[in-house]
């Protein structure tokens, strides 16, 4: 069986809820979201919200809050040695699988082989840390922690232990959960580590599961992981994974029986969340994002900015500004001509954007907005609600 690219396009849609929004009332129901799309890209304090807020209908962002909260979601750097907010039970089998990423790509750093300090010095933290942090703690005062045990280490001990250790952001400050210091708690369910190897698997199913079909070098794109772990790990997925043809005669992956829509499907115009994972989650990102329209979404820096989809591809950039009232609006920079409808579109779904932002941060992107200035010039550019 052949897949065409929008066949693709749309099976990514409707497998991260792009398609058509869900109900979702309540920290559980927000939680289960989450699950379902395996997990939301969190270096943007505001992005895990913007994300669920694509992808739930009437999101209440408290409910996302009290999600936090309570611990049914957490944040934690994970997938591709990046922040990422995952449902709590999915932490301990995610981190186990992707450990020896997180931890070679710490301690392996020059900056912490250079020091002296040793990896089993750094493992050997860990139990006090975890009862140091019983109650939340800010990195400086984590660092003096450490560095009372180890004199001119702390700083770069707690470097590489907050990226590969069983340790999670605790959620402190508004408006969005996390501030820009973060404090810290021990990860649910710590206790004892689970095997890499064995946890992986489950890993790339559930990557197939709200990304495929896929290929080997879209898992490795998305979880960075070694191509022979990714490998074996489909070898033990066994005949729950089958292989499609993809374009150009590509081999793609996925879960058996996983919904994959017609390519006529419609797709509805959004307004995606800087780092939306949709526009990271594949090696060939043309499943999303033209290739013509790539550089200008992704900076030279790896910022991915907040992008308009229309028809399920990316057509543009978005970005909230002081209207001529005063009152915030929604600037639309599209790359090509739009129709009058889809235009509509946007400015409902820009209104429903504001009012989500309103009592928060009607301008959580601010501080990127020297990208604009470095944009082509747009085909055609609207504030949005008019």
């Amino acid at each position: 069986m052949t897949v065409t690219p929008r066949e693709l396009n749309r099976a990514t849609l409707v497998r991260q809820l792009l398609l058509t929004r869900v109900p979702a009332q309540g920290p559980d129901a927000v939680a289960e979201t989450v699950r379902r799309v395996v997990a939301l890209q969190a270096q943007h304090v505001a992005s895990p919200y913007v994300a669920l807020w694509n992808r739930v209908d009437d999101l209440d962002p408290a409910d996302v809050d009290a999600a936090f909260v309570k611990g049914r979601l957490v944040r934690s750097t994970l997938l591709r040695i990046t922040l990422h907010t995952v449902h709590a039970a999915d932490h301990r089998p995610f981190r186990a699988a992707m450990q020896p990423t997180l931890r070679g790509a710490r301690l392996n750093d020059r900056r912490f082989t250079s020091t002296g300090f040793t990896a089993e010095r750094a493992d050997a933290l860990v139990p006090g840390l975890l009862e140091y942090l019983g109650e939340p703690h800010g990195g400086p005062e984590v660092e003096a922690w450490i560095e009372e045990r180890h004199p001119g280490h702390g700083r770069i001990a707690w470097w590489a232990l907050r990226h590969y250790g069983p340790f999670v952001h605790a959620p402190r400050d508004a408006p969005w959960s996390f501030g820009p210091r973060a404090w810290w708690l021990p990860a649910p369910g710590h206790d004892g580590e689970l095997d890499p190897d064995a946890a992986l698997p489950g890993l790339v199913r559930r990557y197939l599961e709200g990304f495929g079909p896929a290929t080997v070098a879209d898992l490795w794109q998305f979880l960075m992981v070694h191509r022979p772990r990714v490998r074996a790990a489909l070898a033990a997925l066994g005949d729950e994974v089958e292989v499609l043809e993809g374009p150009d005669g590509a081999v793609l992956l996925d879960v058996v029986g996983a919904p994959r829509p017609a390519e006529e499907t419609p797709a509805p115009p959004r307004l995606l969340g800087m780092w939306e994972q949709v526009l990271l989650a594949y090696a060939d990102r043309g499943r999303v994002v033209p290739e013509a329209y790539r550089k200008e979404v992704t900076r030279v820096n790896g910022d991915v900015l907040p992008a308009i989809l229309v028809d399920g591809y990316v057509a543009g950039v978005w970005r909230t500004v002081d209207g001529p009232d005063g009152d915030p609006r929604v600037e639309v920079h599209a790359f090509e001509p739009l129709t009058d409808d889809v235009w509509s579109a946007l400015a409902a779904e820009a209104a429903s954007l504001l009012t989500m932002l309103a009592d928060r941060d009607p301008h959580p992107y601010r501080r990127y907005d020297r990208w604009w200035e470095r944009l082509p010039e747009p085909a055609q550019r609207q504030l949005l609600p008019e």
